[in-house]
């Protein structure tokens, strides 16, 4: 239930016009993974941000959500899982997180990257993803802040949620959850990310993710954390709002240092 993956190559006109490059990593079990790397016009960029995708179709199709940091003056930096677009494998909890790690060590060594001006956004499953890898990496110490859009708290949650939702489902939601892995779940590893700075954004009407799940997040997390609640908002629609869009431009203008030169 937590992968959705697609092999298809979709049209995204943003996307192309972007000119996209196409970068390879590897990870574990001999997985090569796919990658778009998407540079701004700004020389040098303000910052780069690691885009950790949603659990649906692949790349090509989340990537629009995080085009306009592009225009703002920064890079993006994105990969599919396992088993995504052109990555090879088969995705599993296990597999995802793993691939979270190499994704990571992957942007930190590639040439054109300013180690010091690193920022991790992740939505939905990417959000989840994005907090282990960076609770894990050997770069956490340089990642100058975390986004987290629309995240799931843990994994045996998430799906008793889903099961609870259905009366006919109802008393499978405990077995059910038991059955999942839960030892990679946001909430188990959120707070060791101090001291880099934490932001949770969650929508109130979000019906993927319950809203519930990102307060947990929140309070999960270690200082400094921040909070951003949409109201009325939808799953992974904050940023799309434009007093959302300032706020985040404000906040990476503050996480991250001042620029050399």
């Amino acid at each position: 239930m937590f992968f959705h993956p697609s092999r298809d190559h979709y049209e995204n006109p943003a996307l192309d016009n972007s000119a996209p490059e196409d970068i390879w990593c590897d990870s574990t079990g001999g997985v090569r993974l796919h990658g778009l790397r998407i540079r701004s016009a700004v020389s040098p960029p303000r910052g780069t941000i690691v885009y950790f995708h949603g659990n649906a179709e692949n790349v090509r199709t989340h990537i629009n959500g995080v085009l306009w940091l592009v225009e703002a003056g920064y890079q993006i930096v994105a990969f599919d899982y396992r088993g995504y677009g052109k990555s090879s494998g088969t995705p599993d909890i296990a597999g995802v997180n793993e691939d979270g790690l190499a994704i990571l060590d992957a942007a930190f060594q590639m040439v054109g990257v300013d180690q010091g001006r690193v920022v991790v956004l992740g939505q939905s499953l990417g959000g989840a993803v994005a907090i282990y890898a960076a609770a894990n990496s050997p770069w956490k110490g340089d990642i100058k802040a975390l986004i987290v859009d629309s995240a799931f708290a843990g994994y045996q949650r998430v799906v008793r949620d889903k099961f609870i939702a259905w009366i006919i489902t109802l008393p499978l939601a405990y077995p059910a959850s038991w059955t999942v892995d839960d030892g990679y779940s946001s909430e188990r590893w959120i707070a060791s990310l101090g001291p880099v700075p934490v932001v949770v954004i969650h929508g109130t009407k979000d019906t993927i993710v319950p809203f519930y799940h990102g307060e947990r997040l929140y309070r999960s997390a270690g200082d400094p954390k921040g909070f951003w609640k949409v109201e009325n908002g939808g799953h992974t629609t904050g940023l799309f709002l434009p007093e959302v869009r300032k706020r985040l431009l404000d906040f990476l203008d503050s996480a991250l240092p001042p620029q050399r030169g």
